[in-house]
């Protein structure tokens, strides 16, 4: 069953306390917190992915400089205002804003 969070509805328009409820998707949704009685509403809440295509998962994947270059990308890091060095990959060592590179640099 899936777990809803709800949040207490207050006069000031601030927001309230939220809690978490677990229940079928067939119930209908609270309107009243279940102990104190207060007015509430249904957030909504992002979904959850999980696995090798997760934010976290691909962040670990571009730190990894052995890995993109072995899969062909090209990675700079911020050294400075305006200045990228190369880290992994094809292309000039460095990129400055005053020099910008086209696409056949990177061949």
């Amino acid at each position: 069953m899936p777990t809803y969070v709800y949040e207490v509805v207050r006069e000031d328009g601030q927001p309230g306390e939220q809690f978490e409820v677990v229940q079928s998707i067939h119930e209908p949704p609270l309107t009243h917190h279940p102990e104190t009685g207060e007015p509430v509403e249904k957030i909504i809440q992002p979904f959850f992915v999980g696995g090798s295509w997760s934010e976290s998962s691909m962040h670990k994947s571009a730190r990894d400089d052995k890995k993109l270059d072995r899969l062909g990308f090209t990675k700079y890091v911020k050294a400075g205002n305006g200045v990228y060095e190369k880290r992994t990959g094809k292309g000039p060592d460095v990129i400055t804003r005053d020099q910008p590179i086209k696409g056949s640099d990177l061949k």
